[in-house]
């Protein structure tokens, strides 16, 4: 297989950030460099960046903090949270959702 297709979602506001859609068809590599460690299989962190990179049009500090998404947001796997799930080090399959949710609100 030569690219993942996955399906990725905003919600609570971050829509705002990704062109204001809530929902992308994106393709990935199954397969991405990990620095000096080799190659590695595709995980959340990559997709965070990859997202950040692709599709992310404004203001970057508002969705991704210290290398992973900021504090405040759910990450959603296949509708089950990333923590049960490895969090940025779940390795990504064909067809996967990923859901990402802001639960921050002005005051």
């Amino acid at each position: 297989m030569s690219h993942l297709r996955l399906k990725v979602e905003f919600g609570g506001g971050l829509e705002l950030l990704f062109s204001n859609q809530r929902k992308h068809l994106v393709t990935v590599p199954p397969v991405v460099p990990q620095g000096n460690e080799g190659e590695g299989p595709a995980d959340i962190n990559f997709l965070v960046h990859w997202l950040k990179d692709n599709l992310l049009k404004e203001r970057p500090e508002l969705f991704i903090e210290g290398g992973t998404v900021r504090p405040g947001i759910l990450v959603l796997v296949n509708d089950t949270d990333w923590e049960l799930e490895g969090e940025g080090d779940y390795e990504l399959k064909e067809g996967d959702e990923i859901v990402f949710i802001s639960t921050l609100h002005g005051g």
